[in-house]
């Protein structure tokens, strides 16, 4: 072997070691990544029976294992909820004039019965390309995808000029629970303040075949508000039945609203969402597209629109019945019942105003309409600056050639309806791209795509390290 060769050799076995050095390194990341993961999911978060403050020590003992002094992070426990506490925490920046960025995420879910899945629920599970579990979606993989950020970025040394944010809360899911980012917002305002705040809310989109249409940022959403049909009067003996018996009543009011479509409304956001997807789209599709935006009365193209549930919650209010209760005893007329509608109110709409509405719609003075609670304002737009906007556009483009990044309306609400109003605009993105029936969120067997959680994880590593060095 000549000596040229010689070192061509040791280059290459050089290059070799380097390579598989940084090849461990990454699996070894990535397992961490799924560990975060994992422990996320197995945590039940659930209002019922779980525990938010839990899983939030468990992600402050991450941090701390990473090098995090306790100065830099919190463990918060509201009076009162002691099983619905968040974290906070912060890598600082190396601008004290630059303002923070906030990477938020809930970490409660929705309930979900073991006896009405597949699988477990709140056990992660790896299947047919597929994470299964409650909230393997919705939104844990972001959370633990936050944490997983914050760890890498300490442990590579990374000096960024914002200081970069985290918040981990609780009480999203359940209108009725104590609200984690509205607690922080009016309790720890300082230690959250940032320019602005990335969370949850739209996704990538994925065709039926896998593959990829466009990406989502959520720049405005709609408020979510409960309604309680309730109609109450004497009852009595059920052999001796009367026309004005309180289900009758309740049923007849709740099947009007199942028939009511609220009327087309087009502001700035789901009109840049509808321009975008036209062209993208095509076909029938896009041409009602265009034709709505022309013209929100054109009933034969918003029909054609319609028969997508998302597009269909895009255009207008909804409102639809999700629980009821009624009658007191098997052989006597009910006394009482009781429906809740839950409705998702369209961007500048008043609760007052949909609560005159509904009452509109059903015209029966037997039928008490009240809200129950207000959870929090009303929802307000995050305006889409080229800040913003420009460093999604250059890793989406990077990470996906071609792919088109499309603002959108989301009917479903998020967090960023409290934060906006306190002054810290709020962008839904996650660089995770889910399948056509919005992997289950909210339903049985929930679901999310394994290639798609990890490249969401690289997604999100890369443009959160874009925006803290703005």
């Amino acid at each position: 072997m000549t000596r040229i060769t010689k070192i061509a050799a040791l280059t290459f076995a050089l290059f070799l070691s380097a390579s598989t050095i940084q090849s461990q390194q990454d699996d070894k990341s990535l397992q961490r990544f799924r560990d975060i993961y994992k422990e996320l999911v197995e945590t039940n978060t659930t209002l019922s029976a779980g525990d938010c403050t839990l899983a939030a020590q468990r992600m402050a003992a991450r941090l701390k294992t990473a090098g995090y002094p306790d100065s830099d992070m919190r463990v918060f426990v509201p009076d009162g909820h002691p099983k619905e506490g968040g974290l906070i925490a912060v890598l600082h920046g190396s601008d004290p004039n630059a303002k923070a960025i906030l990477m938020l995420a809930h970490i409660d879910v929705v309930e979900a019965k073991r006896e009405d899945w597949t699988r477990d629920p709140f056990t992660l599970i790896e299947e047919d390309g597929y994470f299964y579990g409650r909230g393997t979606s919705d939104m844990k993989a972001q959370a633990a995808i936050w944490v997983d950020n914050l760890i890498r970025y300490r442990e590579e040394g990374f000096k960024p000029k914002r200081s970069i944010k985290l918040a981990l809360t609780c009480g999203e899911e359940t209108n009725g629970a104590l609200n984690g980012a509205g607690w922080l917002a009016a309790n720890a305002r300082k230690e959250i303040d940032a320019e602005f705040g990335l969370t949850e809310g739209v996704d990538g989109d994925l065709d039926a075949q896998g593959n990829k249409i466009a990406l989502e940022i959520l720049a405005e959403q709609k408020t979510s508000q409960n309604y309680q049909f309730q109609v109450t009067n004497a009852g009595g003996h059920s052999s001796r039945p009367v026309p004005d018996n309180a289900i009758y009543h309740l049923v007849r009011a709740v099947d009007k609203i199942s028939h009511y479509e609220f009327p087309v409304q087009l502001d700035e956001a789901n009109r840049a969402y509808f321009t975008g997807m036209a062209k993208i789209v095509g076909g029938e599709n896009g041409a009602a597209m265009t034709a709505v935006l022309k013209n929100p009365v054109d009933k034969a193209s918003v029909a054609i629109l319609d028969k997508d549930p998302d597009w269909h919650a895009m255009l207008r209010t909804t409102c639809v019945a999700t629980m009821l209760s009624a009658g007191h005893a098997t052989n006597a007329l009910p006394q009482r019942a009781m429906a809740n509608i839950n409705c998702r109110i369209f961007p500048g709409v008043t609760r007052d105003a949909i609560q005159a509405q509904l009452m509109k719609i059903i015209d029966d003075p037997a039928v008490r309409i009240t809200i129950p609670e207000v959870r929090g304002p009303l929802a307000n737009p995050s305006p889409l600056t080229q800040q913003i906007l420009q460093p999604i556009e250059e890793v989406a483009h990077e990470m996906w050639p071609g792919i088109s990044v499309v603002p959108t309306l989301e009917p479903g609400a998020t967090d960023a309806q409290f934060l906006n109003p306190a002054g810290i605009p709020t962008y839904g993105i996650t660089g995770i791209f889910t399948d056509p029936d919005g992997g289950h969120i909210h339903g049985l067997n929930e679901r999310v795509r394994i290639k798609s959680v990890y490249e969401g994880r690289t997604f999100l590593y890369r443009l959160v390290k874009l925006y803290s060095d703005q």
